[in-house]
Parts: structure tokens; sequence; C-alpha cells
């Protein structure tokens, strides 16, 4: 798998993180990924911190843009210089994928946009990436992750219900919009690699995030699109399971997630409660959700009478789905975590070791497995050299502030 797209090049153009995203799962799976930056302070997550890391220099790499921008080379490009403009359509022609995510319509200018690039690599396949598609009434309109989550719905159902201390709205703790856009973006740019095998074309993928974000409504959009009702906000709890949601232990939090009936039966008789179990109301999923005021009164005050440690070996032993609250440093302590080498370690020769996680569509091993992220414009001179550009021509390109 690391080595699948060995021999793929792509060329990123993209910032922020939905590109770079998908850039890094392309890297990740084996491409020669070059990413294309601004010269005077390349792309915005570079200064989105603290935290840096720095080097003996004060050269700095921020942990937003760490976390998107592993086994990338980076060359730093003012491409709206005709110089500029010109060594990115001689990279694209050299290049099986460009991903970028700049406005609809705003790369035609510089000759950088698909049909610009296409006449002079057929077989490219174009990553476009916007905040609302390449047409349409929004079409060009900017927009962050933040926004989509509202937008399309997410933050409708997501945050404490009306009547409780603190009801309102909340957005996930990640930009999961961007992150998902970055998968489908992932998934799509494979798929036109393999058709293009067959057909000998590449293609324009178009994604949104708009789009994104209102596919990744899945269980509650169709909740919608069956009952005609738009889902409440539920805080912890699931909209179609019970009990399935945050509870306090004696010592803690622990999340209790039963999912069918069979489970329900078997908590409740660890618990030693099996009226609950034999209760009209609570026999099924769909009782227990119409009844979830009342069963949660119920199982509220059966949980907070044990600790979270013993509850979790009783639900254990009893094959009831259960997990604990935790804190980042728990996180990447745990044991599974660590066995399953989800944190790995990347050296850059002037920042020295950076922490990175592994991309968990690969086999968990150790030792380093990919190159460190970029300082910005790092591997420019590298980069021309490659592409056939004498040393006299590098001089005059960054004497024209063309590239740095």
């Amino acid at each position: 798998m690391q080595n699948a797209l060995a021999g793929v090049r792509v060329l990123d153009l993209s910032r922020i993180l939905a590109g770079p995203w998908c850039a890094q799962n392309l890297s990740d799976l084996g491409a020669d990924v070059i990413k294309v930056e601004g010269i005077a302070s390349g792309d915005d997550t570079r200064g989105w911190g603290p935290p840096f890391l720095m080097s003996e220099e004060q050269e700095r790499l921020s942990a937003y843009f760490l976390c998107c921008n592993r086994g990338k080379r980076s060359i730093a490009i003012d491409f709206a210089q005709p110089e500029g403009a010109e060594l990115v359509r001689r990279l694209a022609a050299q290049t099986d994928v460009v991903i970028e995510n700049f406005k609809s319509g705003s790369l035609a200018k510089f000759g950088l946009d698909y049909p610009s690039l296409r006449s002079v690599n057929p077989r490219l396949v174009y990553v476009s990436i916007t905040g609302f598609g390449q047409d349409g009434p929004m079409a060009g309109r900017p927009g962050y992750d933040y926004v989509f989550q509202g937008m399309t719905g997410l933050m409708s159902y997501t945050g404490i219900q009306d009547g409780l201390p603190g009801a309102g709205p909340l957005r996930t703790g990640v930009a999961v919009v961007d992150l998902m856009t970055g998968m489908y973006a992932t998934m799509a740019v494979q798929a036109a690699l393999w058709q293009r095998e067959r057909t000998g074309e590449g293609q324009q993928i178009d994604i949104a995030l708009l789009d994104v974000g209102v596919a990744l409504n899945a269980n509650q959009g169709m909740n919608y699109l069956v009952s005609g009702e738009p889902s409440p906000r539920t805080g912890n709890a699931h909209p179609n399971c019970a009990p399935y949601e945050v509870f306090t232990c004696r010592d803690g939090h622990m999340i209790l997630a039963i999912g069918n009936d069979g489970q329900f039966q078997r908590f409740c008789t660890l618990a030693g409660r099996n009226d609950l179990a034999t209760d009209p109301r609570y026999q099924t999923n769909a009782g227990r959700i119409e009844h979830l005021p009342d069963l949660r009164r119920e199982i509220a005050g059966i949980l907070v009478q044990r600790e979270r440690a013993e509850w979790g070996r009783m639900l254990e032993a009893a094959g009831v789905p259960w997990g604990p609250i935790r804190q980042l440093h728990e996180v990447f302590a745990d044991e599974q975590v660590q066995h399953r080498h989800l944190l790995q370690s990347l050296h850059h020769p002037r920042i020295g070791d950076i922490p990175s996680v592994r991309n968990p569509a690969l086999p968990p091993v150790t030792g380093e497995v990919a190159p460190p992220p970029p300082l910005l414009g790092e591997h420019t001179h590298e980069i021309l050299t490659d592409l056939g550009l004498a040393e006299g021509e590098i001089a005059f390109l960054r004497a024209r502030r063309a590239v740095a």
C-alpha cells in the first residue's frame, strides 16, 4: 500500500486543510507530491499557531501545517508573474494530478485552469476543491469548514438540547467537512487514475464542501427525508439507538453504546435490573427511543453507583460496548494505540524530530515511514533542477522574485 501510487506525480496548489489532506493521503500511498506555495508566507496554515516547532535558525512549522503536509516537497513560486505561471505549466505537463482550491474561475487569468493545463497534458487529473462548486448561483463565493458545518445542517442537531443548560448548536472539535472533503477527493483521484488507464484521458473533478457537508448528514439526513421532521439536538445521545450516550460513573464519565436488544438485555442482567429488560417500554430499540427520558434516568441511577474501571470490566465480560472519554495524553499512552504504532516520528534535518500520526490505511510499522513536512520553498532548487533548468535560469527567476 505504501508504494501503490509510486510513479504518480501530484502538483498540490491547495492550501489550508481539505486539499492538503488529499495530497498527503496520496503521498502516504507513494505519490511524489510537489507543494506549490506563494513566496511570501506560503500555505496560510504555516502561521496558524502556536504551537510551533522551531529550528535553531528560528524557522518554524506550525502544528496545524504539520498535520496535513508530510511527505511533500515544497517549491515557492509567484505564479502571478508570467515566469512563475509558466513554471507551474511546465510542472503540470509532467504531472498526473493537480489539486487546487482557489475560487472557481480565478486560476484562468494565470493560464492554470483545467482547460489551459489540459491543452499541455490531456492525461491530467485536475481536482478543484471549492466551497460551492464550479457553477451555480453561489459558485465563486468563499467559505471555510465552520461555515459549512452550519449551512449543511450538521450543527442543527449537534449540541445540547433545548431546555437544558448550555443549549444551542455546536461545531465538531476538528474541521470534519474539510477532512472528509479531502477523503472524498482522495477516492475520486484514485478512481480517475484507474479510468485514465482504460481511456487515456484525464478529467476535472469538481468537489464542493457544500456537497460533502450535505452528504455527511448520513442517517440524520435520511431521518429527515423519511420522516419529514428535522432532527433535534440530542446532546450526547444517539438519534436512533438507546441507551447510546455519555453517562456519569462514580469517578468520571463513560460512553455506553448499546446497539441492539441483546446487548441491552445483557446490560440489565449484569446491572441486576432484569426488570428493565422485561419492561414492555424497553424491550425493543424503538421503544427505548420513544421512552428515552425515563430510560436515561434509570441508566444514570445505575451507572453512578460504581467506578468506571469496574463497569468497564463488567461490560467487556458481558460483550456490551462501552468506552472511556480520554484526554489526548491518555490516548497516545494507550497500549492498543501504541501497539498499532499510530504515533510515529519523522526527522527533519533543521527542525529535528517531528511527531506524526500514521495514516490508518497503511499497516502499523515501526521506524520513519515518510519524509517530514517541508519548510517553505525547501525543495525549490531541487525541483527546478529536475525540471531541467540551468543554474543561470534559476538565478534569473530568483532575481525576478518569481521563485524563492
